[in-house]
C-alpha cells in the first residue's frame, strides 16, 4: 500500500484512514495535528533546546531546512508558492518545514499589500 499524502510504502496493517485516504503514521499525525508556525510554546522550547546545544543559525537543521533558509536568504523575500515550486514540495510539507524554521526564530512571514512573504527573522541570522 502507498501513502496517499507522501507516497511512501506502508506495510500491511500500518496504514491509517483519514477522510477516505490511506496514510502512513507520520502523515496521519501531521494531518491530525498540523504544525503551527506561530506557537509560543514551540518557539520557547526550540530556543531553549538550541541554546542548551549551543546551536546558532542553521546549526541542527536538516539539509532541506538549510536549503530553504539559504534560498530565502538569497532572495530576501519569497512567497510560500514560489518556495514550494522551488523545492517541489506539497503545501503541507512546506508548512512543516516553515514551522521548524519559525520556531527556531530564523524566518518569519510578513504581508506586503495582499501578498504574504517569508523572509529572514533578522540580519544577525543572515550572517550565520
Amino acid at each position: 500500500m502507498i501513502c496517499e499524502r507522501c507516497g511512501c510504502a506502508i506495510e500491511e496493517g500500518e496504514n491509517f484512514e483519514w477522510y477516505g485516504k490511506q496514510l502512513c503514521e507520520d502523515c496521519y499525525i501531521g494531518a491530525l495535528q498540523p504544525p503551527r508556525p506561530c506557537d509560543p510554546a514551540a518557539v520557547s522550547s526550540a530556543k531553549a533546546t538550541r541554546s542548551q546545544l549551543g546551536q546558532r543559525g542553521t546549526d541542527g537543521l536538516t539539509p532541506l531546512q538549510k536549503q530553504i533558509y539559504a534560498l530565502i536568504k538569497e532572495k530576501g523575500k519569497i512567497t510560500r508558492e514560489e518556495l514550494a515550486r522551488s523545492f517541489e514540495l506539497p503545501p503541507w510539507e512546506l508548512e512543516k518545514q516553515f514551522a521548524v524554521l519559525r520556531h527556531c526564530e530564523l524566518v518569519k512571514g510578513f504581508k506586503e499589500g495582499q501578498t504574504v512573504y517569508l523572509t529572514l527573522m533578522s540580519t544577525e541570522d543572515a550572517a550565520n
